[in-house]
């Protein structure tokens, strides 16, 4: 079940929802839970989370565009600089406060879902590493 709680929050941690795995993590692994399979937890729940951000992206750019809150113009120019440096903006997509919305603006300028699949898990499963292994060897 701890597992499960686990997906969850970080599913809902990688939504435009505020909130945070990283202290679930911690507690579960300070419980003596298996450090490998919650890593792999919080990386797949977060990385789902960040696909339903790439998903709303993609469906809300019409509503964005029939309530005029961007302009197309505006829209167009923001997806060539996303074009050139998204691969790399997406690396930061485990960031707090930025790291969701750029899940959110991948899925409006319908970036490639494969790339942005790979990307966004290399960025969780690091954040996820480095805090699990790093609280396990440095902090404990």
């Amino acid at each position: 079940m701890i597992y499960l709680y686990l997906f969850v929050v970080a599913f809902i941690s990688a939504t435009l929802f505020p909130m945070g795995s990283e202290a679930l993590l911690v507690l579960d692994i300070n419980s003596g839970y298996n450090i490998y399979f919650l890593v792999f937890v919080a990386t797949f729940g977060n990385t789902l989370g960040s696909i339903l951000n790439y998903y709303l992206g993609l469906k809300g750019e019409e509503y964005l565009l029939r309530k005029k809150i961007i302009k197309i113009d505006i829209l167009n120019r923001a997806k060539i600089y996303f074009d050139r440096y998204g691969t790399y903006s997406l690396l930061f997509s485990w960031l707090p406060i930025i790291g969701d919305p750029l899940t959110f603006v991948a899925g409006i300028f319908q970036y490639n879902i494969k790339k942005f699949i790979l990307v966004v898990f290399i960025a969780k499963f690091s954040r996820y590493c480095f805090l699990a292994f790093g609280y396990l060897y440095y902090l404990k």
